[in-house]
């Protein structure tokens, strides 16, 4: 039997991909092993947020290749959709598919294994003959949203599910327009049968998630957003998703803040199985440097989407990104950010440094900041962001909630059944006879480690 094994980078669009692509494999006859093992086949799906995500993409291919000096080696989307001709020159890489081609996967290495079996059997060699074969379209131009499909995932109880494809903001800083494409949306039928496949195989709650999902049903030919045309796509399908028997839980991945209108949130209520858990991407509280980022909103207008959300649900997670040492930010835009981050009180922060990413116009922009500076300021959001869990966390002392049990964990010697409640909060619970993925009411209590909450459990 032959074997393959994955490796994923990135964000959770990848996951989604390498578990289709496994799937794919599977029905293929294929038997799936770790990365760290040999296998006869190895798929990297890349990343390429970052410089360094172009260099981790890299490290594992080559990686792959001292596993197995014979096998496939196969580099896999947003890396090689950015960077197809230097893998080209790359002799450890046999395969490169770039994105809209990963449902080819299977098909495509069983032509290199058929064609290099017969090359061999040709001369007699021993081993396989080296050949690269390509599958790269040109991303910018195709409107054909890629159907992938999953039974199941990674996750024992949380599924992540793919909704759309694609991204036609431009933020000055960001390459995945370039490696994503433009906005192409999934079906809403589709995605209705492949989440009552996953309910019928006992997942209870799914993560819509995508590269932009707030451009869901975006016409391709239409690249700036209406807000009156485009929020309705998706909030119809939270809807229809609600209707499914046996779903649960409903999260939403990153959101785009001008899709949280008042239409759209007081529907969005009206879903139960909503989780008020809302990422809403902001990157600066700077308005001077959101401009700069291309972002299409203020803060004045980020702040208003955030008292709706407080307006409709009962202490919803309100968590985001922020950007450090974006090029030209000064100490006074700094400061003035951290002020805007302070006065919305997140529930929590993801705090990152800018990295320079060739190929995107802030990598051009002049006053590019000191490392050493976006050092301290990473350090003094990562404080801000301590402070805001903590009193995100007191609002929740001694109240109930519902767990999601995931996995048992191991704390001081003791065992618990750890999981999250619909806002996300990680929590912990005693119970000899709980099992992984069922939903136990628990009072939250103020005492904690770094990880977790610790809960009692209600009878």
């Amino acid at each position: 039997m032959k074997s393959v094994a994955f490796c994923t980078l990135g964000c959770k669009v990848n996951q989604y991909e390498t578990d289709a692509m496994e799937e794919m494999f599977l029905a293929a006859g294929y038997q799936v092993r770790s990365f760290k093992d040999k296998a006869d086949v190895y798929v990297v799906n890349t990343c390429t947020v970052t410089n360094i995500a172009d260099r981790k993409s890299r490290q594992m291919l080559h990686r792959a290749r001292k596993l197995n000096p014979e096998g496939i080696i196969a580099a896999v989307g947003c890396y090689v959709q950015a960077a197809a001709d230097r893998l080209k020159e790359d002799p450890d890489i046999d395969l490169i598919v770039g994105n809209n081609k990963k449902s080819e996967i299977v098909t495509l290495v069983e032509a290199l294994l058929h064609e290099r079996d017969q090359k061999d059997g040709a001369s007699g060699a021993m081993g396989l003959s080296k050949g690269q074969q390509e599958a790269v379209i040109d991303i910018n131009h195709t409107k054909e949203y890629e159907s992938l499909h999953v039974s199941r995932v990674c996750e024992h109880t949380r599924a992540y599910i793919k909704i759309q494809d694609g991204c036609n903001q431009f933020c000055s800083y960001c390459i995945i327009p370039y490696a994503r494409g433009r906005v192409r949306s999934r079906s809403m039928e589709d995605i209705l049968s492949e989440v009552r496949t996953l309910v019928k195989g006992g997942y209870k709650e799914i993560v819509l998630t995508g590269i932009h999902i707030s451009s869901y049903g975006l016409d391709f030919a239409r690249k700036e957003y209406n807000q009156e045309q485009d929020d309705e796509h998706l909030i119809r399908l939270i809807e229809a998703l609600g209707e499914i028997p046996g779903l649960e839980r409903i999260r939403l991945g990153s959101l785009e803040p001008r899709i949280i209108t008042r239409d759209f949130v007081e529907r969005l209520c009206q879903v139960p199985q909503i989780c008020p858990h809302f990422h809403l991407s902001l990157q600066s509280g700077c308005d001077t440097v959101l401009a700069r980022m291309n972002r299409k909103y203020t803060t004045a207008q980020y702040e208003a989407c955030c008292d709706l959300l407080r307006r409709y649900f009962c202490d919803p997670a309100i968590t985001t990104d922020v950007i450090v040492g974006f090029p030209g930010e000064t100490r006074e835009e700094f400061e003035e950010g951290a002020a805007f981050l302070r006065r919305i009180a997140f529930a929590e922060m993801h705090v990152f440094k800018y990295s320079r990413r060739e190929g995107t116009r802030a990598a051009t922009m002049k006053d590019q900041v000191d490392e050493a500076v976006k050092n301290e300021r990473s350090a003094c959001l990562l404080d801000e962001n301590r402070k805001m869990k903590d009193a995100f966390l007191k609002k929740w002392q001694g109240r109930e909630a519902k767990l999601l049990l995931e996995e048992k964990v191991v704390i001081d010697g003791t065992e618990y059944m750890s999981g999250h409640t619909k806002e996300y909060i990680r929590g912990v619970v005693k119970g000899s006879d709980l099992a992984a993925n069922t939903v136990i009411p628990v009072k939250l209590s103020l005492r904690l480690n770094e990880e977790y909450v610790f809960c009692e459990r209600i009878d």
